[in-house]
């Protein structure tokens, strides 16, 4: 059996977000002579070598390929495409191990699911990708977007609920041949990313581009993310974004999803009268609630047309999150009471959509991809894969 280096088993751990005494645990070590941390230290000073069954432990726990364990050394930082986000003052956002875990598995399935259209014959280049640029002006930009997505504003809002609005941009961004994926962790709660770290990504490639939204948020906001995603495609700009409206790339894609689901003439008809904050809080929850918009994209719209002040944006997103986090604390409590609830088959398709099911679907008819490729496609065990694309 090949020679593991220790730096591959540090370097697969910290990349992982792991601490010592977290991986230990996890991986079951220690015993009466020695504790779990202190057996981990010594695999990973090289005073003893790993088994082949601790090896497929880590794999498992690092989320890593077994083959990496067996690299001379460990391999150079993957690339995430730009980080659209930024931190006051201008401070760089702190790497989180966790959510380069989440994109190098975006990547990856972007690449298989790149290999069967090219197997089938149907790679057909989306010439939308990366045809405007941060010049077009917003309006130009927004109508462009919407003509090719044919989007209905009204269809939009007639929807029975914020999931189905959703679900409506959504279909029709598949159509075009972009894969939608909602992912906020790594397969257990334990790994949720919040919005705080990233609230999407968009891997901007000519061949099946992927987006991701972040689904810890707000499903109210789900519908603005993947429009603000969809902006980053059409630029051709594959990045990380997040909650702040500094960056000028981040503003346009901000303001083109905005005027989609809040054009610039309806923001005439809301107009807040006097300085009472309850009265305004009341008139911006009715405004969004009936358009089925997030009341922050409302209060942004309102900064950007300086009808308030930075100080009260900053005021009343706060307070609208504090309000948010109340409510999920809510329905996590429901949720966890409730003996009923959708199947996993059902869960795990509406997180991958449609699209990428359907793909493996016909991949796996042709012959194209093995199960546990498919697997990987769709984020489950191969075991998995017959009962979720059978229900499709």
């Amino acid at each position: 059996m090949p020679q593991v280096n220790p730096e591959i088993l540090i370097w697969a751990r910290s990349t992982a977000g792991l601490g010592i005494d977290e991986a230990a645990k996890a991986l079951q070590l220690g015993g009466v002579r020695q504790s779990g941390s202190e057996a981990l230290e010594e695999y990973e000073g090289g005073g003893k070598p790993p088994s082949r069954p601790l090896l497929l432990r880590m794999a498992k726990l690092y989320r890593r390929p077994l083959l990496t364990f067996y690299l001379q050394q460990p391999p150079a930082k993957s690339q995430r495409g730009e980080d659209f986000r930024t931190l006051p003052g201008g401070q760089a956002f702190e790497t989180a191990p966790k959510l380069d875990a989440l994109v190098r598995d975006v990547f990856v399935r972007q690449r298989l699911v790149r290999s069967i259209l090219e197997d089938a014959d149907e790679a057909q280049p989306l010439d939308f990708v990366g045809s405007i640029t941060l010049a077009q002006p917003v309006a130009v930009a927004a109508k462009v977007i919407c003509e090719r997505l044919s989007f209905d504003l009204t269809a939009f809002r007639g929807k029975k609920s914020i999931e189905d609005s959703f679900n409506y941009i959504r279909g029709l961004t598949e159509k075009l041949g972009v894969f939608v994926l909602l992912i906020g962790n790594l397969g257990t709660h334990h790994t949720a990313l919040s919005t705080d770290t990233f609230r999407g990504f968009a891997l901007a490639e000519k061949v099946a581009p992927f987006i991701v939204v972040n689904d810890q948020d707000a499903k109210v906001a789900w519908s603005f993310t993947l429009l603000h995603e969809l902006a980053h495609i059409w630029l051709g700009r594959t990045g990380l974004s997040g909650a702040d409206i500094e960056q000028k790339i981040e503003q346009f894609c901000n303001d083109v999803a905005s005027e989609i689901l809040l054009p610039e003439a309806e923001m005439e008809a809301f107009r807040p009268m006097g300085d009472d904050r309850q009265g305004l809080i009341d008139a911006i929850s009715d405004f969004a609630s009936r358009r089925k918009v997030s009341r922050a994209l409302v209060v942004y719209r309102l900064l950007k047309r300086h009808q308030i002040s930075r100080k009260q944006w900053l005021d009343l997103a706060e307070e609208f999150r504090r309000q948010w986090e109340v409510e999920r604390a809510r329905k996590k409590e429901q949720a966890a009471e409730s003996t009923s609830g959708p199947s996993y088959y059902v869960v795990k398709r509406h997180r991958v959509g449609n699209a990428l099911v359907e793909v493996t679907r016909r991949a796996i008819a042709e012959g194209f991809v093995t199960p546990t490729k498919a697997g990987r496609i769709l984020g489950v065990r191969p075991t998995n894969v017959q009962e979720l694309v059978g229900a499709a």
